[in-house]
C-alpha cells in the first residue's frame, strides 16, 4: 500500500501499478526524501518516470503549486490518472504521456524541483541528468532528487553538482543543484 505521508492529503491511500513492471518508492524511502528536502511551498515540480505519481502527489500535499508528471507505460498512466482523481488535485497538475527523453528535448518550462526515479539498471540516470542540464529546465536555486540503484553512480562531470547523497539497502538517493 502506498499512502501520502504528510500535508493536506495526509493518509490518503494511492493505487499501485498492477504487476511488477513499476517499482514504487516505499513509504520509508519517501519519508527519507521528504525529511531531507522540505521546501515545497509554492514550488513547480517535475516528476519524471512518474509511475504511481507518489512523489509528485506528496509534493502537492506539502504545498507545491504545480506538478508535471511524465510517464509512458500505459498501466502506470492509468494508475496515475486514478490517483490524481482519488486525491482530487487534477487542477494542480498535468500528465504528459511521453518518453522522458522526448519530453526533455521539447520542454520549455523551468522547475524548482525535479524528481528522477527511472527503472533500475537501465542506465537512464546519467543521460537524463545530462538532458536536464543541457535543456536548462532547473531554476537557479532548484534541486533534482534522484532515486537510483546502488550500483548506478552519477558521472564524474556531474559530481560538483551533488549537494547530498544517502543510501538504503537497495538504492541510493542523490540531490543535485545547478
Amino acid at each position: 500500500m502506498i499512502r501520502i505521508i504528510a500535508g493536506k492529503y495526509k493518509k490518503r491511500k494511492l493505487a499501485s501499478v498492477p504487476g511488477r513492471s513499476t517499482r514504487p518508492t516505499t513509504d520509508y524511502n519517501r519519508e527519507m526524501i521528504f525529511s531531507t528536502y522540505q521546501d515545497f511551498e509554492g514550488k513547480r515540480v517535475l516528476d519524471l518516470f512518474a509511475g504511481t505519481g507518489a512523489l509528485g502527489l506528496e509534493a502537492l500535499s506539502r504545498g507545491a503549486v504545480w506538478v508535471d508528471f511524465v510517464e509512458f507505460a500505459s498501466p502506470a498512466i492509468a494508475t496515475l490518472l486514478g490517483n490524481i482523481q482519488l486525491i482530487g488535485c487534477g487542477e494542480d497538475c498535468h500528465l504528459y504521456r511521453k518518453k522522458v527523453d522526448s519530453y526533455l528535448k521539447t520542454c520549455t518550462q523551468k522547475y524548482d524541483i525535479i524528481f528522477l526515479d527511472p527503472p533500475y539498471d537501465k542506465s537512464l540516470v546519467n543521460p537524463t541528468l545530462q538532458s536536464i542540464f543541457e535543456q536548462d529546465i532547473l531554476k537557479p536555486d532548484g534541486v533534482i532528487i534522484v532515486e537510483h540503484s546502488r550500483d548506478e553512480t552519477i558521472k564524474a562531470e556531474l559530481k560538483d553538482k551533488i549537494i547530498q547523497h544517502k543510501s538504503s539497502k537497495a538504492c541510493g538517493f542523490t540531490w543535485l543543484q545547478k
